[in-house]
């Protein structure tokens, strides 16, 4: 092996890949995501129902944080209830 090899120093250079793929990290590959969200498990807000998801529930957003609510339905203005806040998404249900 030669150290002038173009290909072994852009595999140093990004990390080398190694085992299980450990090559260099993005700016937002966080494990642990802090920020601040809008909402508060337990909480109830009002909220208007804009879309349908994959699974049936509606979609909301508050301050653009996306809000899955059980038994939803796109139009309908209501108040929902908080049940779970995620990383990227909260679940809520209808209150």
């Amino acid at each position: 092996m030669s150290f002038n090899d173009s290909s072994d120093r852009q595999n140093r250079r990004f990390g080398g890949g190694g085992y299980r793929g450990g090559g260099r990290r993005r700016f937002n590959d966080r494990q642990f995501d802090d920020t601040p969200k809008p909402v508060e498990t337990g909480k109830e807000y009002d909220v208007s129902i804009t879309e349908t998801s994959r699974q049936g529930d509606g979609i909301a957003r508050i301050e653009g944080f996306v809000i899955f609510v059980k038994g939803g339905q796109p139009g309908q203005e209501t108040k929902v209830k908080i049940t779970q806040v995620g990383r990227r998404f909260a679940i809520a249900e209808i209150a």
